[in-house]
């Protein structure tokens, strides 16, 4: 089988698995892939999206399957371009986002020559994929496609990412007289079962799914417990429906996509404080990735703990957690019980009054800060919101009401990096078309400033990307870096080393890629924005003073 048979095989099981979307990065080695896809594109059997950073490629590819809510492809050549998506790949393992890496190969009797691009790529992932083939050159590749597609589904335990790399040997590009025969030939392949090859070198990841595990003595019944729900990123809106039906106070991150309904506790981690010494229960959905002191509750011996596992999930590994592992919504119910009389109108009354003195705080604030901007854009946004790691999401975290929810709140928190944002919001909002709004930081936005670039003819998503700039990473100044002894100490060093302040221009970098931008200095202009439907890219930025940044933070809280 030559290469460019090979490659329209590999198309033609894509588009038999239902995946529609394939990003691409340009190169010689994968020229096969490209031509197939650029065929089946012509068919109209999927969206191939061209960037030219790799990085960009795999993020924007992680976007697509958030946003869908089924795989998506990248497509690399070989060489360094195929280490470029290890962060991606990374995230997508801890976030279990069925991410398909197409990686293009030099034949086996070139490798360990010294070939150009030449490198060892089979199992370059690791324990950071699912399943990981290696197909030889000449080989037909549907089976191998179809194994590694139902691991990315989810076949062993949670979905993820998988890695299917292709050797090719020349010649790289089609016969122009047997172009049209081929394709046929491939679609009649495309249904090859599983199993019916064996790949030469598959590396599967270890085990770091834990199996849900019922527990052998019925709980007792929790009712009129003083318990508290915490949902995590990715808990969803049952979460929610199980704090309301039995009365119970919920924590929810603006990710879990449950910050909704009566039981919702506005800016609830400074309520820990008082509240924390009089919680017996916590029952945890999702994954919680943002606030010490609910950390520091799930960390509390004293207290009964459950997580909700009703299946294997890609974020911890087994017997690592200390919560009780309950997988039925039946156990669930007896160990939380029914809120103790009182438990959820005292946490309401406390939360309103918390609310207050924050929106008075915030009138008071002579200039924007992160708090006003996170308050802005959860209660302007319509659509999908996407929240940056690092102040954003905690911005928002704290002042996020219960009373008004985005269509869907994404995040990467599988490991919370601040690299690939705009690429990964780029995916979700080319997805299935919806507006879609991010919130950055100004290192997020210069991280993965390469996302805003987009070729000559490119589908454009409709993306706004909000910028709190205030020159440099804030957030350490909020953590123990920012103590006055430390500093007193370590000042100088601190901010070089933490802070890492810039005076990068904002305005001419996004110009520069073709996109609009907007300073924006007073409330009044952020909301007149923010209300503006969404229509192809832009920025917004929003300058704050970094250095009043922890004495503000003291103040909310006091």
């Amino acid at each position: 089988m030559d290469s460019i048979e090979s490659a329209r095989r590999v198309t033609a099981a894509l588009a038999a698995a239902g995946i529609t979307d394939v990003v691409l990065a340009p190169g010689s080695r994968s020229a096969p892939l490209a031509y197939a896809l650029a065929e089946a594109a012509e068919r109209g059997e999927l969206r191939i999206h061209v960037r030219i950073d790799e990085r960009v490629s795999a993020f924007t590819a992680l976007g697509l399957a958030l946003g869908a809510q089924r795989p998506a492809a990248v497509v690399t050549t070989s060489g360094t371009a195929v280490g470029e998506l290890l962060p991606a790949v990374m995230e997508a393992n801890h976030a279990a986002v069925p991410l398909v890496v197409l990686s293009a190969d030099r034949p086996e009797e070139l490798r360990g020559t010294g070939a150009n691009q030449t490198t060892r790529q089979p199992g370059l992932f690791g324990v950071h994929v699912r399943a990981a083939m290696d197909v030889p050159a000449g080989t037909d590749p549907a089976p191998f496609l179809a194994r590694a597609l139902a691991e990315a589904r989810g076949a062993s335990g949670p979905a993820g990412p998988v890695h299917v790399n292709l050797a090719f040997r020349d010649p790289l590009v089609p016969s122009i007289d047997g172009a049209a025969g081929s394709a046929g030939a491939a679609r009649s392949e495309a249904g090859t079962e599983p199993g019916t090859a064996t790949a030469t070198s598959a590396v599967t990841a270890p085990d770091i799914t834990t199996a849900p595990q019922r527990t052998t003595t019925p709980a007792p019944s929790g009712d009129g417990a003083r318990t508290v729900v915490v949902a995590g990123h990715g808990a969803g809106e049952l979460a929610a429906v199980f704090a309301q039906h039995l009365g119970l106070p919920l924590l929810a991150e603006p990710s879990s996509n449950a910050r909704f309904g009566s039981s919702v506790i506005v800016a609830y981690r400074l309520l820990l404080e008082r509240f924390g010494p009089q919680i017996e229960r916590v029952v945890v959905f999702g994954r919680p990735t943002l606030s010490r002191p609910v950390a520091a509750l799930l960390a509390r011996t004293d207290v009964e703990r459950a997580l909700y596992v009703p299946e294997p999930q890609a974020w911890f590994e087994g017997g690592r957690r200390s919560e009780r592992l309950i997988s039925t919504l039946d156990e669930l119910l007896a160990f939380a019980g029914r809120g103790a009389d009182g438990w959820l109108s005292e946490w309401r009354k406390a939360g309103a009054r918390a609310e207050a003195a924050l929106q008075l705080h915030l009138a008071d604030e002579p200039v924007l800060t992160g708090l006003h901007v996170a308050d802005a854009v959860w209660e302007n946004t319509t659509d999908n919101l996407v929240l940056g790691s690092s102040n954003p999401i905690r911005d928002v975290d704290l002042m996020a009401t219960g009373d008004w929810h985005p269509l869907e709140v994404y995040a990467n928190r599988g490991l919370a990096g601040i690299d690939g944002t705009i690429s990964t919001a780029a995916g979700i909002a080319l997805a299935a078309g919806i507006p879609t709004r991010l919130l950055v930081g100004d290192l997020t936005f210069l991280h993965d400033a390469g996302g805003l670039l987009l070729g000559t003819g490119e589908e454009e998503p409709d993306l706004q990307v909000v910028v709190l700039n205030d020159s440099g990473g804030g957030i350490f100044g909020l953590l123990e870096h920012g103590n006055p002894a430390t500093l007193e100490r370590y000042g100088s060093a601190v901010e070089r080393l933490f802070g890492t302040p810039h005076f990068a221009n904002l305005a001419a970098l996004a110009e520069g890629y073709g996109v609009p931008h907007r300073l924006i200095s007073t409330a009044d202009e952020l909301d007149a924005a923010l209300e503006e439907p969404i229509r192809g890219r832009s920025v917004l930025e929003v300058r704050t003073d970094r250095a009043a940044l922890r004495a503000m933070h003291a103040r909310v809280k006091q």
